[in-house]
């Protein structure tokens, strides 16, 4: 079944009045499931890890078409994962239904130098790992709201969006430095949405889908260069085998 991403997309697709052409992207056939080019498709590797916490993905204009956007990969592995399209002048009356839900408890995920000091957390309620049989912890489960833009357009997203301000914000902080190989940034902390992603994922206690999601998206990355420069898929190189021992400890722990 599509997921999120991919049905945004699709709607997208459907309202263009002409074809979207990805900057230096290559015209190859691509994949449905993954968007790389069919010889580089890396679906059968798909894990499906246990996640607890769910993923609010508001998109900027053009980034569900983008064959190099991260927004993807978190919804391939988080099953509560839910994309939306912003728009400055209007609001989708399911985003507002699904912030008002109250089995979730929404997270503004954004620097918190641009917010009131007031609504700026630096974590989450602890969780359990949906990985661990544990029993079920109390309250509501938190629903990571991620910008999907450039900077500028995230920016812009986080003031021009009212209907978020209620909601705290949290704000990360990683002492690594962006993995991401795909678009260029000019500043090491500037992490890519998965990456984002990944960090709250380990803030809710998901420990295990957040390293299976940065594992997921080195892979994604490998294949994407490979298929650009036109050279073949290398199964046993360190991201294959970090996505492998992970996979595998999925299953046996």
């Amino acid at each position: 079944m599509p997921h999120a991403v991919s049905l945004l997309r699709a709607a997208r697709l459907a309202r263009s009045a002409k074809p979207f052409l990805a900057r230096g992207g290559s015209r190859r056939e691509r994949c449905e499931g993954c968007r790389l080019p069919l010889s580089h498709c890396q679906c059968a590797l798909r894990p499906q890890p246990a996640v607890r916490a769910g993923m609010c993905l508001l998109m900027a204009d053009t980034e569900p078409l983008k064959p190099s956007n991260t927004g993807w990969l978190i919804a391939d592995l988080v099953p509560d994962t839910h994309a939306f399209g912003w728009a400055r002048t209007e609001v989708d009356p399911a985003l507002l239904a699904l912030l008002a839900d109250p089995q979730w408890q929404p997270y503004v995920v954004f620097p918190g130098e641009f917010a009131q000091a007031a609504r700026v957390v630096q974590a989450v309620a602890p969780q359990a790992d949906a990985a661990v049989p544990a029993a079920a912890p109390q309250g509501p489960r938190p629903l990571f709201v991620l910008l999907d833009a450039t900077w500028p357009e995230a920016r812009k997203m986080f003031r021009k969006s009212p209907y978020l301000d209620r909601f705290p914000v949290l704000s990360l902080h990683s002492d690594e430095a962006s993995r991401y190989r795909l678009r260029r940034s000019k500043r090491s902390d500037h992490f890519c949405t998965a990456e984002v992603a990944a960090l709250c994922l380990a803030q809710a206690g998901d420990t295990h889908a957040a390293a299976l999601l940065l594992a997921w998206l080195d892979v994604f990355s490998e294949r994407y260069l490979l298929a650009k420069h036109q050279r073949p898929v290398d199964l046993d190189s360190a991201a294959h085998q970090q996505l492998r021992a992970l996979a595998g400890a999925q299953h046996t722990g």
